[in-house]
């Protein structure tokens, strides 16, 4: 019997639903929505267990997914757990490192730090005891 909603292998159904898992979950924690409507609910959702279960709201998008992406029943709580892992690699991977500029600003700031010989870092450097022995 083939099943016509996600035709194909398990890993082509699993990067769909990885991809759908991360996509909703992304909108509805990190981006406002169409009109703010997404915005508003997780203000009105507040600091309570609502408000708190989106921090790990992965695990809830990936639910039906998996329901969606296995066939077999037994398989589901594995793909359950295995989407919401992957949608939260996918937002580390996606996520922003920060302003390069600043990066850039805080580099020159610091472009030559001063170490002096009895700094930790510095002990059992390779080069660091090149330089002191005496040249052959």
């Amino acid at each position: 019997m083939q099943d016509s909603t996600f035709p194909g292998s398990f890993a082509g159904r699993f990067l769909v639903g990885a991809l759908a898992t991360w996509r909703v979950t992304h909108l509805l924690v990190e981006e406002d929505g169409p009109a703010d409507l997404v915005f508003r609910l997780r203000e009105r959702a507040g600091d309570g267990w609502v408000g708190q279960a989106l921090d790990c709201f992965s695990i809830w998008t990936a639910a039906p997914v998996a329901a969606a992406v296995s066939r077999r029943p037994r398989e589901r709580v594995l793909t359950w757990l295995a989407l919401s892992g992957a949608a939260c690699l996918l937002e580390q991977a996606t996520a922003e490192k920060g302003d390069p500029d600043v990066l850039w600003e805080q580099a020159q700031e610091n472009a030559s730090p001063q170490f002096d010989d009895t700094d930790p870092r510095l002990s059992g450097r390779p080069d660091r005891e090149r330089e002191a022995s005496p040249a052959r």
